[in-house]
This record gives C-alpha cells, sequence and structure tokens, in this order.
C-alpha cells in the first residue's frame, strides 16, 4: 500500500511543472506592403507588439512595394498558408482586381483558417466600383462576404472617439473607450448579416461654413465566413496609433478569439 502511495506521490509530482506550462504558441502570418503607410515600421510594431501580449509566434511577407498593386508573395499561392494558425492582413493593394488572384487570396479562409484585417486591408481585392453595393455571393463581393463589411473610402485625418458595444463579446471585455489621435475613419457602405460589430468610431469634421458635422461608423467587427472566424478594425493608419497599447491589446484580445482559442490559456500573464 505504501509503495503505491509513494508512486502515486511521484506521479503528481512529476506532473506539477506541466501544470504551469505554457502553450505552444500560435503561428500567425502577417502581409504587409503597398501603398500610403509605413509598413516597413509598422510590420515589426505589431509583430513585437502582438508576441509581448499573446502566444503567438508572428511571421512576415512583406514587400516594400508602396503601389496599390504590390507584388506580394502570397498572390498566385493558394497555399501560401499552409502550416499557420492565422493570417493577418494588412497590405494595400486596392489595384488588385483579378478574381482568380482574389479566390486564391481567400483560400486558405474558404478553408477555415481565421483571418484578422487591419486597416487598409478592407480596402483590397476589389472588383468593380466599390461605391456600390455589392450583392452578397458574388464575384464583386467575394473579399467584403469574407471581411463581412464593404467600406470604399474614408475621410480627413482626425481624432476617432471609439466606443465599444459588446462588452460580453471576448474581443471587447476589459477594453475601456478611448480616443486616437489624429486618424482615417473608414466608410461603411454595407454590413453584412454575418457580421457583429464591436466597436464605432465617431469624428468631428469641419465644414466649409465652419460647422463641425459628427460622422460615425463601424470600426471593428467579427464575421463568420464559413467555418472561419474572421476579426477585423479599420483604425490603425499612422504609427503612434499602431504603437498604441490599447490598440495592441485590441487586436490580441482578437487573434485569439479568432483562432477559438482561451484567454486564459494564450493571453501572457502581462497582459491579462
Amino acid at each position: 500500500m505504501r509503495i503505491h502511495q509513494a508512486l502515486i506521490v511521484c506521479a503528481a509530482l512529476i506532473a506539477l511543472p506541466a501544470l504551469g506550462a505554457e502553450p505552444k504558441p500560435l503561428r500567425a502570418l502577417l502581409i504587409t506592403g503597398g501603398c500610403c503607410h509605413d509598413y516597413a515600421k509598422q510590420k515589426d510594431i505589431l509583430k513585437q507588439g502582438l508576441e509581448e501580449r499573446a502566444y503567438v509566434v508572428v511571421d512576415q511577407i512583406h514587400t516594400d512595394d508602396k503601389s496599390t498593386k504590390p507584388p506580394l508573395a502570397i498572390l498566385g499561392n493558394p497555399d501560401y498558408a499552409k502550416g499557420y494558425d492565422i493570417v493577418i492582413h494588412d497590405e494595400c493593394g486596392s489595384d488588385v482586381s483579378d478574381p482568380k488572384i482574389i479566390a486564391g487570396v481567400l483560400a486558405p479562409h474558404r478553408a477555415g483558417l481565421p483571418g484578422m484585417n487591419l486597416h487598409c486591408a478592407m480596402h483590397c481585392y476589389r472588383v468593380g466600383n466599390p461605391n456600390q453595393k455589392a450583392e452578397a455571393g458574388s464575384e464583386r463581393s467575394a473579399w467584403f462576404d469574407y471581411l463581412g463589411l464593404q467600406s470604399s473610402g474614408h475621410g480627413p485625418q482626425e481624432p476617432i472617439t471609439i466606443t465599444f458595444l459588446d462588452a460580453a463579446h471576448p474581443t471587447t471585455k476589459g477594453q475601456t473607450n478611448w480616443t486616437t489621435i489624429r486618424e482615417e475613419l473608414y466608410n461603411n457602405i454595407q454590413i453584412f448579416p454575418t457580421a457583429t460589430p464591436l466597436a464605432r468610431g465617431k469624428q468631428s469634421i469641419k465644414q466649409k461654413d465652419g460647422t463641425t458635422k459628427d460622422v460615425e461608423t463601424v470600426v471593428a467587427w467579427a464575421n463568420e465566413f464559413g467555418k472561419a472566424r474572421i476579426f477585423s478594425t479599420t483604425i490603425g493608419h499612422n504609427n503612434s496609433t499602431v504603437s498604441d497599447a490599447r490598440y495592441l491589446d485590441f487586436l490580441a484580445h482578437g487573434l485569439i478569439w479568432a483562432c477559438a482559442k482561451s484567454e486564459q490559456d494564450y493571453l501572457k500573464p502581462a497582459a491579462k
């Protein structure tokens, strides 16, 4: 009996280190490059910020090309995300419009791979006039179906007051409302039924006649794209915003939610 009890105690002691073991890090693929943003710095801000907050390793695919049709290595390769747990789209390629190319970018997500989309990713992979509502399920709507929202442009750079809408959602739980520096507020052409708005942004814009007009849109949302969870935010034009701890905290929550993981397990202690 004593030998049996001793064996049980030994087994318990051996198992103790495993109780506090870190989880196997998620593998994320961050895609950056294209028009209008300081991706050379932002790619590293995002990698460092996310890896500090969550158990994730962020690999990068980047191009210094600043055109609206950047030669990203993922284009034409539908297997680009093989081996990853999530793809973070932060590219800006508004003139990448070939439906076959777009289908390849979407291929991993159609197969169920989670996605996180930041800022100008909302204005990529557009077919036809983005200012006209695209019919869900149509060729024109392929990228918008994935995102869960259609946007076509933005107004001037002014501070954005961000208000979180669902305090119980895993991505917004514990987040507090805040106001950005001067940033771009993206419009909402339409929000699809599969999307759940998570935050709204409001700008006060001075008009030519001296009056002020408030403009308010959805700036963050969760979407169901088949079996894939998709998290997106239109916030994130300037480096100061991308490096803001409040922004990076929100992204860490969004990434973990999209991967259907527990924050208790995948948020690092300092981020909890």
